[in-house]
């Protein structure tokens, strides 16, 4: 599993930008767009892989994961 699969990656449809955009709660907030959500996907992935690198390299603990096992029961709950 690498670094970057412990954050949670969130692309979403912004009526106010008309267009997906991606961000990382924990890593990075909003940060991409875009007309193609796979293509958002697939840019914030590689911000996030950036980010945690420039975290690493600045000696600076990365964030609490935004991801768990349990994830979808947890939010199934709130819901």
């Amino acid at each position: 599993m690498k670094e970057s699969d412990r954050y949670i990656k969130i692309v979403e449809w912004s009526d106010e930008d008309g267009c997906f955009v991606g961000s990382c709660p924990g890593i990075i907030d909003t940060c991409c767009h875009g007309d193609d959500e796979i293509q958002v996907y697939t840019e914030l992935c590689q911000i996030v892989n950036e980010w945690i690198e420039t975290i690493k390299n600045d000696g600076k603990p990365l964030p609490s994961p935004t991801m768990s096992r349990n994830l979808a029961s947890k939010l199934l709950n709130v819901a």
